[in-house]
Order: structure tokens, then sequence, then C-alpha cells
């Protein structure tokens, strides 16, 4: 392989690490192990911390491939609770109010969740990354700062129910960029009278590369140590022998 030229990787990140955790685990060992200083490394698309799956990494010339990436379709698997809020929409921060839930069926959840198939408009969540006067939106959210953004409009693909155990349910979402599941679980809670948010959520597709396809980031060690094998002692008797 060859990470100066460029490779692209696939990961599975772990829940709790950050996006920008993987891709400095994946940099600091290439350096290392290829003698650089600097080394170019990126990822093609970000998941929070509470979230697993896919993730592409790119490395030296490859990651001018990294737009390309993030524009194709991704797929994730949500669970959420109906019935209880937090400030930002999953479970970083406290449940901040509770909701009858006693009017819901499994078919009320299937009638409304088709209306949020095909183009749609969506607020971001409060806590994320979006730019609002040069900060990112969770700066002004932290600190207990109102912050207005302003809808987007992304496209779902494809929304299906495919748990229901009241009041918690799991769907399958394929989307376009852009697409924030949180907002999406806490627009699915509205819709049904009684809130929600995101309990547990994998990203398990970008384009064609599925979980199936990618690499344990928890054992990153064993995948470059394949990829650079330490010498053998007849290697190290022969390279001797050169000099």
């Amino acid at each position: 392989m060859d990470f100066v030229e460029g490779e692209v990787l696939y990961f599975n990140k772990p829940l709790h690490w950050t996006s920008f955790y993987l891709v400095k685990q994946i940099r600091n060992r290439l350096s290392r192990r290829l003698k650089l200083k600097k080394f170019k490394v990126g990822h093609a698309g970000t998941l929070d911390p509470l979230a697993s799956g896919v993730m592409i990494i790119c490395t030296g010339k490859a990651t001018k491939q990294i737009e390309t990436f993030q524009y194709q379709t991704k797929e994730y698997i949500a669970t959420l609770k109906l019935g209880e809020t937090t400030p930002s929409f999953d479970m970083e921060t406290e449940v901040d109010n509770v909701r009858d839930t006693s009017h819901l069926t499994k078919e009320l959840v299937e009638e409304k969740i088709k209306n949020f198939l095909g183009s749609i408009w969506q607020v971001p969540p409060v806590y994320s990354a979006v730019k609002v006067d040069g900060k990112r939106a969770y700066e002004f959210a932290r600190k207990g700062e109102e912050v207005e953004l302003k809808p987007k409009e992304l496209v779902i693909d494809e929304i299906e129910l495919i748990k229901c155990e009241l009041p918690e349910i799991q769907i399958r979402v394929v989307c376009s960029k852009g697409t924030y599941i949180r907002a999406l679980a806490r627009d699915i809670g509205e819709a049904l009278n009684c809130g929600a948010h995101l309990t547990g959520l994998v990203r398990t597709r970008i384009g064609d590369v599925t979980l199936d396809k990618c690499i344990d980031a928890e054992k990153i060690d064993d995948f470059f140590n394949a990829v650079f094998p330490a010498p053998s002692d007849n290697a190290e008797k022969q390279d001797l022998v050169a000099e």
C-alpha cells in the first residue's frame, strides 16, 4: 500500500471515539512508520461520539477524493426513545422533558415517518458543528446561549420502521449529505406529538461501503502491523551483509 500516493481506508468507528480521534490515531501511526513529520489524513463525513459505524479515511493524495465521498448516500440504523426530549436530541445531555406516549401505536408511527420521505427541510441541532458568526453552534449551546439556525433542504431516500417496542423504536434511514439523524429524531417526536431523542446510531453504509468491509478501529494496530510487518532476523542479517 502506498499511503503517500494515497489510500482509501474503511473503518468502523467505535462508540465514544470522536471522528478527529480516529483520524489522529491513523495519522500518528503512519507518520511514525513512514518517518514523516507531516502527513495528510482526513475523513469523509463526521460521526458523533455517540454514534458508531462506517468512516472513510483518506491518506496522502487521496484526500482530494474526500468531497466525492461526502456526497455519497448514507444509511443509518437509529434507535429513538419516544416521550422524552434532550437539548442535544441525543444522550449527550440530560432529559429535559417527559411527555405522554399512551396514544402511540405501531400504525401511527409507520404513518408519520412516511411523511419524512423525499425532499424535506431540516433545522440542524444547536449542538452541532454548524458555523454561526464564525463560531460552531455547539459553542453557543454549551454556554446556554441561544442561537438561530436556518433550515436546510435535504433528501431522505428511504425510511422504514424496523423495530417497534414502544416507547422505543428503531428505524433505517437512507439519506443525503447534511442530514442530522438527531434532528430527524426530534422532528419524528414532534410529528408524533410526544417528543423524542436518539439513544443509538450506527452508520451502516456510505455509497457502496458497508460495515462488513470496514476495519475494526479498535484493532488498528493489528492492521498496521500487517501492512508494515516487522523485519525478520534473516532480513536484518541480509541488510547487514549488504552494507
